[in-house]
């Protein structure tokens, strides 16, 4: 019996809008089945099914059901993603939407009894699970052995079948039909049957999971690849209700069956067992019923719904891994508990050292009325950063971009951050605070009531645990009216206290503050606001967790400041916290217990006997306690992490990930070889047969199949392509000479014509040339300006020479100082090319191609320098990939360079050292080191927020970019000489690139008010805006010194902030120094089109290369290949600077942030400048450009140092 759900429109799922029929033979079908007799024992059928366990099945004896529904309840999608998860470890971002339950119970084989006229019984479940990208099937069968595995079919007992059917497909044209894939699961046999109850490909018994493709399903199915069976333990049948009692825990033991606590989304009115004994009620219920060969009844509404069986794992050997790296796991009668191994803390899923400093971020939204006002402010995502000091009990906060209309108003608020000053504060003896009981992962309400206004504001925190990075996850979201606290007034907090009251699953707390408001005009109001909140959280249900902690303890808050900062649209909290006795008495003396005790930030405080104590390094720390480092455990015991994995170092700690090929086991530590590979994309791995990629494009079309394609401008197969020459086929105009070029070709007017070269017309009104308005201004410059006189070079000035179409020559001379050299196409000088007064230098002809006009040619590729290296940052270190030719060597990438507890922004390279410069963020500085280790040198200091760095390595110059200080600076390479270049009309300065060939300096401001991008000489000559319209966030620069273009990666809207650095400054109130405290903003992109363009930046010639990326942060150029970073692929991607197209992506073994990109060489490109000898003659600092160079002297002058201009 066939019965229809509702209409299901998703594309992922089905490919068109049409009913899903559920059927009692042990399957779904895709589209109206027919009959059985065409079917059953003759697959695959003409028309498309998944089959659970397809034979001729009965349910007409009242003990057999068939129930079915739609889910989306939280708790079911969850367990489908760790299903899914389970059988692909290596998929991320598994998110499904919804989910089609189908669960066949108690079924038999049509007219088959036992020995004892009992039937044989089967229950199993299907599971259809839709996500944007791709559908899922999960089959659950029982773990014991199924209790039949054949039907009788036409008299013949044959064995059922389990697997996907596609059904009849179009042919070419639609001519016809053939028939699709048949993926089948079993096989003919007894033992096959009975696998799918003891074996697997998810890890876990009886559980099989497939991904079954997006539109149109079954054209390719990947089965899972976990094919150990960890344990196998017994099964149970549990009949849950619909609705759980009030009184039940939100806790679930049996979680392999995808039962419902949530309120239930029917496929129709609700879930309908039926069988097969009289015909439907049709006015009771709303299905569409195809009339079976026998009768069929539904019998009455049921108002419970199936948990068929599921497996006990609630133990340690199954669940080991999701306890903390850092704790230990228990087995009780009924489940596993988490506890956190000696020297850490938390709730044994989280556990932090103790003594370690934590560092929290996370993101806050609000809605709020300020004062009367009859609109509220509103703002989304800003981003919140944390910073404990956990042995003193000293936060900090910072929370980004509040707008000034409501930023003053906030002052009062320090109870924002409370929640973390409460999680981390500094124990009094036989007390603990809030991580050491609950962990990281809990809910925060509070209610302020704001005296004498009545004022109410809702505040909502979300805790989601310690990030791969240690940092603890905080969402906030603020609602409600506060009163206004005008601009320029400050606010001072007075200390308070505050009683926390313990239940098994609920703190609550509440209070009174006062606070006093600082008018502009010198008076001074007092205020104050009631405070009450709640906190939710989980503890492990087997053991008493608050046992050992007090009913009620209280929080002290004191040395309280709060301050708005305009300039920068941030609002700073500090505040030292401890947690005690309730009652008064005679306060701890001991300096552990006080926080003044002197020990290093990454240490425990140890008391001893009266006044006595002891400092002790946190775990993962080395030093005496007054002074720690970080241990590297990644260099001290290379083998930490076991085999097939690789170490990353952490501040305090350290991560083992397994290598590509390699997966964690049930362990979640060892890595284990997967056991089932998943389809090729030879595109991607450069394994294909296809031309090469400056002629023809490979396409991955799935199943390790692709096919190969000529590129516009070429004809053949795709695996031979041969350029078109397009001047044979006419496609100028008839006044027009064409220039082929490999793969397209150009159009130029001739001599007396004018146009684009497609469209040509008598007449010399074109627009003129650079070549031609620089011979015009220098004829005019020396001009007396007379009506009567012919403009003529003044005597000694130098007047280019341009040929009949307005180029420039190759060859150019100085008439007076009798000196010829070559220029390029821009009528720049070509390093070393100027010959001796009397002699002419060689220049290559130019004549094979005019400027572009019409469609853009592929540029001639240049060789690549052997043993070339791509870099790049992440958090804590720079890696490198290697090579080949315009081929990534992803097997070969490796870290470096570690710096723990970094932040490196800046990667830059100088190849006649074969030295690695970076900038840090976290202690603003420049350092640098070799390309093969060792020591680091910190070269510059005293910085804001050094975020891009250029290398002039033929100057042995270095400049960089501070988004703080808003300046470019320039110093020698070793950091010393150091001077500011520019200070002026800068507002968020990144990305700056050095052409030291030519001595020019470009750089990019991504100012929200007006982005730009910019050009000067390398002395600082010279500046000019380059593009100006049509950017968002020009967030990564790179220059082509071949092609001579410029390229940016824009990364979206002006609004909205890519990335920003805020620094805390030092602050002096009421006698407390605060501790200098640096946070990197990362500010996500959330409109905008996303793109990468360049240009010429002496024609000013702009193309768009594509549009659409993700999330660039910079970007460098090699061979014909752009490479970039991006933030949300948390990868290097390679595109084709000539097309546009994506050709390679690398994602690093570990997946965060990668920021800063460059290219190293093996040796230097050929070429010099003016300051490449003898440093220019200069005393201090030779800073080339365009045509000579300048002497300049560092800012901090002696009297040695002598500046003067060179001109050639």
């Amino acid at each position: 019996m066939n019965c229809y759900s509702r209409k299901y429109n998703n594309n992922n799922l089905i490919q068109n809008s049409f009913i899903l029929p559920v059927n009692t033979n042990g399957f779904i079908s895709l589209a109206e089945p027919t009959g059985e007799s065409e079917y059953l024992g003759k697959m695959p059928a003409s028309f498309g099914m998944i089959a659970a366990f397809l034979g001729d099945l009965d349910t007409t004896d009242g003990a057999g059901y068939v129930y079915f529904r739609q889910d989306k309840s939280p708790d079911v999608l969850q367990r489908v993603a760790e299903h899914i998860s389970q059988a692909f470890p290596s998929d991320d971002e598994i998110e499904p939407t919804h989910a089609i339950i189908v669960t066949w119970e108690n079924v038999a084989p049509q007219g088959e009894r036992g020995p004892g006229g009992e039937y044989a019984r089967n229950t199993f479940q299907l599971v259809v699970a839709n996500m944007k990208s791709a559908s899922y099937a999960i089959l659950l069968y029982p773990e014991e052995n199924m209790q039949f595995g054949s039907t009788l079919i036409d008299d013949e007992d044959q064995p059922v079948e389990v697997g996907f059917n596609e059904g009849k497909v179009p042919g070419w044209f639609s001519w016809g039909s053939t028939q699709g894939t048949y993926y089948r699961i079993t096989e003919d046999s007894e033992e096959s049957i009975n696998a799918l109850a003891q074996e697997t490909n998810s890890g876990r018994p009886g559980v099989w999971v497939y991904e079954i493709g997006t539109s149109p399903l079954f054209t390719s199915i990947t089965p899972g690849e976990v094919t150990e069976v960890t344990e196998v333990t017994s099964v149970e049948t549990v009949v849950e209700s619909l609705v759980p009692e009030p009184s039940v825990p939100w806790i679930r033991h049996h979680e392999d069956l995808l039962t419902s606590e949530a309120p239930y989304e029917p496929l129709a009115t609700s879930p309908e067992p039926f069988g097969e004994s009289s015909t439907p009620d049709e006015p009771q219920h709303r299905y569409r019923y195809v009339q079976p060969q026998q009768p069929v009844s539904i019998s009455n509404v049921s108002l419970y719904f199936l948990a068929v069986f599921s497996y006990n794992y609630e133990t340690c050997s199954s669940n080991k891994h999701k306890c903390s790296v850092f704790a230990d796991c228990r087995d009780y009668a009924d489940g596993y508990c988490c506890h956190c191994k000696p020297g850490y803390y938390g709730n044994g899923k989280d556990c932090i050292a103790e003594g370690k400093p934590q560092r929290m971020n996370g993101k806050v939204s609000g809605r709020i009325y300020v004062g009367d006002s009859p609109s509220p402010v509103e703002f989304s995502n800003n981003d919140l950063h944390s910073y404990v000091v956990t042995n003193d009990g000293r936060a900090y906060i910072a929370i980004s971009s509040i707008p000034s209309s409501i930023g003053p108003s906030l002052q009062p608020l320090p109870a924002l951050g409370e929640a973390i000053g409460w999680a981390f504060a500094l124990q009094q003896p036989d007390y603990r605070n809030g991580f050491s009981i609950i962990g990281g992962v809990f809910t925060r309400q509070a209610e302020v009531v704001f005296q004498p206004g009545n004022e109410r504001l809702t505040i909502r925190q979300e805790f989601s645990g310690i990030d791969e990075h240690d940092h603890l996850l905080i969402s906030t979201e603020l609602d409600g009216r506060i009163p206004e606290v005008p601009q320029g007034a400050t606010v001072q907090i007075e200390p308070y206290r505050e009683i926390y009251q313990y239940s098994s699953s609920l703190i609550t707390s509440s209070s009174r503050r006062d606070y006093t408001v600082n008018m502009p005009d010198g008076s001074v109001r007092t205020h104050s606001y009631l405070w009450t909140q709640s906190i939710k959280f989980q503890s492990c249900p087997h053991e008493e967790v608050l046992s050992a902690v007090p009913a009620s303890q209280q929080l002290s808050v004191d040395q309280i400041f709060v301050m708005y900062d305009s300039g920068n649209q941030l609002i700073r909290f500090a505040m030292s916290n401890k947690i005690g006795s309730i009652h008064s008495g005679i306060p701890e003396q001991n300096p552990c217990f006080t926080g003044r005790h002197g020990c290093d930030t990454n240490a425990v405080c140890r008391p001893a006997q009266g006044k006595d104590f002891s400092c002790e390094c946190a775990s993962g720390f080395t030093g005496d306690g007054r002074v720690c480092y970080d241990v590297d455990e990644c260099s001290e015991s290379p083998q930490i992490c076991g085999p097939f994995s690789v170490c990353s170092n952490q501040p305090g700690s350290f991560r083992c990930e397994c290598v590509e090929g390699f997966t964690f086991a049930g362990d979640g530590r060892t890595c284990v070889g997967k056991k089932t590979e998943r389809p090729v994309d030879h595109c991607q791995r450069g394994t294909h047969d296809c031309d090469a990629p400056q002629r023809s494009r490979c396409s991955y079309t799935g199943d390790s199949s692709y096919i190969c394609s000529c590129l516009p401008g070429f004809s053949g197969d795709g695996r031979a392509c041969q350029d078109i020459d397009e001047c044979q086929l006419g496609r100028c105009h008839s006044d027009a000479i064409c220039h082929n070029t490999q793969g397209s070709f150009t159009c130029q007017c001739r001599p007396g014509f004018h146009g684009d070269g497609f469209s040509c017309t008598p007449g010399s009104d074109r627009e003129k040339t650079a070549c031609e308005r620089h011979r015009e201004a220098a004829q005019a410059s020396s001009s007396s300006g007379g009506f009567f006189f012919r403009p003529r070079p003044a005597v000694g000035q130098y007047v280019p020479s341009c040929d009949a179409y307005g180029a420039y020559e190759p060859l150019q001379c100085h008439a007076s100082a009798g000196q010829c050299w070559c220029v390029d196409s821009s009528g720049l000088e070509i390093p070393g090319s100027r010959a001796q007064p009397g002699s002419r230098p060689m220049c290559k002809s130019r004549d094979v191609a005019p400027p572009l006009i019409g469609p853009t040619p592929k540029a001639d590729i240049s060789p690549l320098t052997p043993g070339a290296n791509l870099l790049f940052s992440q958090s804590g270190k720079i890696d490198h990939i290697p090579l080949d030719g315009n081929r990534m060597i992803k097997d070969e990438a490796k870290t470096v360079l570690h710096v723990p507890g970094k932040v490196v922004i800046a990667v830059a390279f100088d190849c006649v050292e074969q030295m690695i410069f970076w900038s840090d963020i976290t202690q603003p500085s420049i350092s640098r080191a070799t390309l093969q280790g060792g020591e680091t040198s910190l070269l510059i200091t005293d910085l804001g927020c050094p975020e891009g760095i250029a290398i002039d390595h033929m100057s042995r110059n270095m400049y960089w970019t501070d988004s703080i200080l808003d300046r470019i600076e320039v110093s020698r390479l070793d950091g010393s000489q150091r001077r500011v270049l520019f200070d002026d009309d800068l507002i968020n300065p990144r990305p700056i690139i050095a052409d030291p060939a030519y001595g020019y300096l470009y750089w990019s401001d991504w100012n929200r008010d007006g982005p730009k991008i910019e050009r000067s000489g390398l002395d600082g000559s010279d500046r000019t805006v380059l593009v100006q319209d049509g950017l968002g966030l020009p967030n990564a620069l790179t220059f082509d010194p071949q092609s001579r273009r410029l390229c940016w990666a824009d990364a979206g809207q002006l609004h909205i902030y890519s990335a920003t650095c805020i620094l805390n400054h030092h602050f002096i109130l009421n006698a407390l120094f605060i501790l200098y405290v640096y946070f990197y903003m990362i500010l996500m992109f959330v409109s905008g089109t996303r793109k990468v363009e360049c240009i010429d930046p002496f024609s000013r010639l702009r193309r768009k290369l594509t549009e659409g990326i993700q999330y660039p942060f910079a970007i460098v150029s090699y061979g014909r290949n752009l490479y970039y970073t991006d933030w949300r692929r948390d990868a290097v991607v390679a595109m084709d600077r000539h097309d546009g197209m994506e050709v390679e992506e690398f994602l690093p073994q570990r997946r965060s942030r990668t920021y800063g990109i460059a290219i190293t060489y093996p040796q230097c490109p050929a070429g010099v400048n003016y300051c490449s000898r003898d440093n220019g003659g200069c005393s201090h600092l030779c800073l080339p450009r365009p045509g000579g160079f300048t002497c300049r002297c560092p800012d901090a002058r002696d009297g040695s140092c002598v500046e003067q201009d060179q001109n050639f």
